[in-house]
């Protein structure tokens, strides 16, 4: 008898602790990429201004897309616009908090001229699988090529120099310092400049007017901003850990 007593006092501590670490919303986050990084940062205050908390798990693009439609996440942190279109399961916050260019990344040796999109139908184009900006930049075009991430994109450039990469600007840049690589660079002007929105599923929809109040407040007195850009600043900072 006090053995049971014992497992049971012991249940209810464990579910007593497990109920108070737990957070009001879990999102999921594409892995590793800069931008998703510095949302992680700055998302979180924004739900604070609800009296929310939040936590965040990075993943795969395409299983972060399945956990959010299927509501096993309660949605994602930021995706373009069009990301709403694809999936009726999740609700875009109207006003975006962030932004993103679609940059051709090539090796130093190359002297690829990109005049307009339509010359990537030209190249062997390299991209993250599950990333829709580069999903859509190079829909219906052949000769792409999937990484799982950023990193062993860009070196793959160093074996396939005649190859473009295509990633956010910011994203490629980072990736370049973290692998400390001198071989590739950046091939501006940027190809497409898309908005990135919060997503939620559509079970939360009573959140979405208060989200949006939210953001909008915090662009027009500029704390939102002044966030994106701290944020940037320690993700790049952690390079150095």
């Amino acid at each position: 008898m006090k053995y049971r007593f014992m497992l049971a006092l012991a249940a209810i501590v464990f579910c007593g602790e497990s109920f108070a670490q737990t957070e009001d919303y879990q999102f999921a986050s594409i892995e590793l990429l800069f931008e998703q990084q510095v949302g992680a940062k700055v998302l979180p205050v924004i739900y604070s201004k609800l009296g929310l908390t939040i936590s965040i798990v990075p993943m795969p693009g395409k299983r972060a897309q399945r956990e959010a439609a299927s509501g096993h996440k309660d949605g994602e942190i930021m995706r373009i616009w069009s990301y709403g279109k694809e999936n009726p399961n999740l609700i875009r916050i109207p006003t975006p908090y962030y932004q993103l260019e679609t940059m051709a990344f090539v090796h130093k040796d190359n002297h690829i001229v990109l005049t307009s999109q339509a010359d990537l139908s030209k190249y062997s184009l390299l991209k993250v699988r599950g990333v829709k900006h580069t999903n859509i930049i190079t829909a219906d075009l052949r000769n792409v090529f999937d990484y799982n991430n950023t990193q062993t994109m860009m070196l793959a450039l160093h074996d396939s120099p005649s190859s473009i990469a295509l990633t956010n600007t910011s994203d490629g840049l980072y990736a370049i310092k973290k692998l400390n690589i001198d071989y590739v660079k950046a091939l501006p002007p940027a190809l497409a400049t898309l908005d990135l929105y919060h997503y939620v599923n559509q079970k939360h929809a009573a959140l979405v007017p208060r989200l949006d109040a939210v953001i909008k407040t915090m662009k027009q007195s500029g704390e939102l901003d002044k966030l994106l850009r701290n944020a940037e600043a320690e993700v790049l900072a952690s390079l150095g850990d």
